[in-house]
């Protein structure tokens, strides 16, 4: 079963979510680029920013998602697409495509298992002297993760969530050490974010509009309901509300922004 993304749901928090992708733009030095690509570009309130900062630049967010796309196209002075990121990538001899000056993705590359060696074809993209900056969650240890995974491998679920997309990500140094390489100045970090969450299952509301999306849409509908109150159950008991109401949750995210060197093709 293929998973549907919910915008909606997505930017319950898109505050939350939002600040890695300017943290990211913040180390990316582009003054005057012609063509910008958001791969992964979800429901477009990101991509606009990059609109916003580059107006005189060609922006593209593209997103497998006909959802998010739908919502996206609600945001002018950006072309929107349809399609997976690695047909986007794979080399083209036939449509000669213009270099990319930016490329910029944002918390989409852990959802493929083999986006480390997707990353030269991405950088081929790019133009000399382009950047290459994206950003993946690095909290897959944690128990927003940890639960899930353990609830879905006992029976009756794991029969039903067997085949599902489960994220992953590697450490900065992995990605750093194989973009110095292919001949780019790196700039790789980590940042640990405390996001102050509210509500009676906040934590539950976060995981289930990303991460444990496609676990919970796999589970038949007999099944989803005890699933979930089992998971929100854990959740609680993980992440403890204080007196106020209010949850800390912990978000390890992992950086990178690469300037490709001049004239080399990877």
């Amino acid at each position: 079963m293929s998973h549907i993304w919910d915008p909606d749901r997505y930017l319950a928090y898109a505050d939350e979510r939002g600040r890695p992708f300017v943290d990211l733009l913040a180390r990316v030095h582009a003054e005057t680029p012609k063509v910008v690509v958001d791969l992964g570009c979800g429901p477009g309130n990101l991509t606009a920013l990059l609109a916003d900062r580059w107006p005189r630049a060609s922006v593209t967010g593209i997103d497998s998602s006909p959802q998010m796309i739908a919502a996206a196209r609600e945001v002018l002075g950006v072309t929107w697409e349809v399609a997976d990121l690695r047909d986007w990538a794979r080399p083209d001899p036939v449509a000669l495509r213009a270099p990319v000056d930016v490329l910029v993705s944002n918390a989409t590359l852990q959802w493929l298992p083999d986006h480390l060696a997707l990353l030269p074809d991405l950088l081929d993209r790019v133009a000399p002297r382009g950047w290459f900056a994206f950003q993946v969650p690095g909290n897959f240890d944690e128990p927003s993760h940890t639960i899930r995974a353990d609830i879905a491998e006992r029976a009756p679920y794991a029969e039903h969530v067997r085949d599902v997309a489960v994220p992953a990500s590697h450490e900065p140094a992995d990605y750093a050490r194989l973009l110095l390489d292919l001949g780019c100045e790196v700039d790789a970090w980590e940042t640990t974010y405390l996001h102050v969450l509210t509500g009676a299952d906040p934590v539950f509301d976060w995981v289930s509009g990303t991460g444990a999306r496609p676990t919970l849409q796999a589970l038949p509908d007999g099944l989803r309901g005890d699933f979930e109150d089992e998971f929100r159950a854990l959740l609680r008991e993980a992440y403890p509300a204080d007196a106020d109401g209010r949850v800390v949750m912990p978000f390890r995210r992992i950086f990178v922004v690469a300037q490709k060197p001049d004239g080399v093709r990877v």
